[in-house]
């Protein structure tokens, strides 16, 4: 056995600042499926379980007044949150439609790919990738 014996991402947590407005957009914009919600009493906290496809989660939690965290492109830490969709013109239209900002089109040099970035309800940059 190579490594330590990783098969896949299992999840991907969120901390979110407003939990309705954050489920309303990876919900009804993003159109993720929810799997499971939980309110946890003792932390005042949600816990939302989202389905992406077939493979992957995301956990979105709600804190009471979490700390922001400084996000610029090229800091260490995560970078983005990418899904993979089929048409990223067509995507870009829809989320438009629905009133969220996002950036023109690019083609990734490399792939040949279209790409382009929007962020989530707390400024997380998420990107669609077309297949």
């Amino acid at each position: 056995m190579v490594g330590i014996g990783l098969k896949r991402v299992h999840h991907i947590a969120i901390i979110c600042s407003d939990y309705e407005k954050s489920k309303h957009f990876y919900v009804d914009c993003l159109g993720l499926s929810p799997v499971r919600e939980v309110y946890r009493k003792e932390r005042n906290s949600y816990k939302l379980d989202l389905a992406v496809g077939d493979h992957y989660q995301i956990e979105l939690f709600s804190f009471p007044d979490p700390p922001a965290r400084p996000s610029f492109p090229e800091a260490a830490g995560l970078r983005h949150l990418a899904f993979e969709v089929d048409d990223v013109e067509a995507s870009k239209k829809r989320l438009e439609e629905m009133g969220i900002q996002v950036e023109d089109v690019r083609i990734d040099p490399y792939t040949e790919k279209k790409f382009t970035f929007f962020q989530d309800p707390d400024g997380l940059p998420v990107e669609l990738y077309e297949s």
